[in-house]
């Protein structure tokens, strides 16, 4: 389970263009798992400077990814892809663990993990 996610071309590169944006470049990407939302798990992806104790580290078209080792069951298989359309641009996540989402697409729950759903 080395590597948990995968992070397609279109978006390793607009997320090498945030980190750029940002000055985060040689930053981890960390994608997290966390409680809420409406169906009781959302998603969370952001820059961190170093890796902590407990997570899964990997790389993919030259970024630097961290998972934390309990998250891993919950992502795994999960492909980040970015997609634009007339409408503009925006991360797009499919997780083969999830048995159900939330019309908005950031909420989700597996078969395991309930989370703690909230109202929208």
């Amino acid at each position: 389970m080395s590597e948990v996610v995968k992070i397609t071309e279109a978006a390793a590169l607009q997320i090498k263009d945030m980190m750029k944006q940002n000055e985060e470049e040689g930053s981890f990407l960390r994608v997290a798992v966390k409680g809420g939302g409406c169906s009781g798990l959302s998603y969370g992806m952001g820059f961190v400077q170093d890796a902590e104790e407990g997570d899964l580290q990997f790389e993919q078209h030259g970024i630097k990814v961290v998972v934390d080792k309990e998250d891993a069951s919950i992502l795994n298989g999960t492909v980040i892809d970015f997609k634009q359309s007339m409408m503009g641009g925006g991360f797009t996540i499919e997780n083969p663990n999830a048995i159900a989402t939330c019309g908005c697409g950031s909420s989700f729950k597996t078969a395991t993990n309930v989370g703690t759903p909230e109202e929208c």
